[in-house]
């Protein structure tokens, strides 16, 4: 079997996975001790394959969304007997680690389980949705895609059965939050990352993930993108700039993505804000300079 990359994240610099879109053709593959967990689905048509794993077998007809786990540090051996296209998602273990801390669970003692041919729904989301960002020409950023690796390790973690030592959930302090609030403010020009942010708050990223949303009320990258929004419609308001030099300054890779993302969170174009004479309907969103108060969240959605 022969693996061609079609698409890849390595250029896109995500902190602690990777993904990439493999076209195969038939034939039997060999890999030994994978460096990374690697979790893959097939995307094309239903093909006859096979697929061992340390021991474990599993032979049945492929059909689009069946997914695969390969362990860190596994044998693992393919048959295909056809030609397909699949997405693979390498997690080092430094973000299972990460994950695993976030559940409150003994990193050293935690293990995602390998599973050969099977299907779960959020695990086929979070896939698509990575596979869209490889794909797409305006990406939504680092803290959406790590945001999803981290998600996908901390599921597999919990559909795995670990051995490990649960610790107590925390709450996001005021001063955490305002610091981390603060400096995405200071920093939305940046392609901004889950694990720079964790940093700043003193946490894990798997942490500062699941308290930022429980404090919020919405997803930190959501969070990120409609303060972009808000900078964005601020500035084109009050400044004379052409439209792709402000998406930058908004940390927006270009003009398109920041449309985009302007028309779902505010329904407006930037073309209309910069008609329009001023009277823009902010009370959908905070304010960019830091808040004393966690925002309230909208009912908007950016996926």
């Amino acid at each position: 079997m022969q693996l061609t990359a079609r698409e890849s994240s390595r250029d896109r610099h995500w902190t602690g996975f990777h993904a990439t879109i493999y076209d195969t053709t038939p034939g039997y593959l060999e890999n030994q001790r994978t460096g990374a967990t690697m979790v893959s689905m097939h995307l094309s048509e239903p093909l006859a394959a096979a697929c061992r794993c340390d021991g474990a077998a599993s032979q049945r007809l492929r059909v689009r969304g069946d997914l695969q786990v390969i362990p860190i540090g596994s044998d693992a051996a393919w048959q295909h007997e056809a030609n397909a296209t699949e997405v693979a998602i390498f997690l080092e273990a430094s973000l299972v680690h990460a994950a695993a801390e976030g559940l409150g669970l003994d990193p050293e003692r935690s293990a995602i389980a390998p599973n050969l041919y099977f299907r779960d729904p959020r695990i086929e989301h979070l896939c698509w949705a990575l596979k869209h960002e490889v794909e797409s020409a305006d990406p939504l950023g680092r803290v959406y895609a790590e945001s999803l690796g981290m998600a996908l390790a901390t599921h597999l973690l919990r559909r795995s059965a670990y051995d490990g030592s649960r610790r107590g959930p925390a709450k996001l302090s005021q001063t955490r939050l305002r610091r981390v609030i603060a400096f995405i403010d200071d920093h939305l020009s940046h392609d901004l990352s889950l694990v720079e942010l964790a940093r700043v708050a003193n946490l894990s990223p798997s942490h500062l993930k699941t308290l930022f949303r429980d404090a919020v009320g919405l997803p930190l990258h959501q969070h990120v993108i409609r303060r972009r929004v808000r900078y964005a419609i601020d500035a084109i308001l009050s400044e004379d700039l052409p439209l792709s030099e402000l998406a930058l300054r908004a940390g927006f890779a270009t003009q398109s993505p920041m449309a985009r993302c302007m028309r779902r969170v505010a329904g407006l174009t930037p073309s209309a804000v910069r008609r329009s004479t001023g009277v823009v309907p902010f009370a959908r969103f905070p304010s960019v300079r830091t808040q004393s108060r966690p925002i309230v969240s909208d009912t908007a959605s950016i996926d």
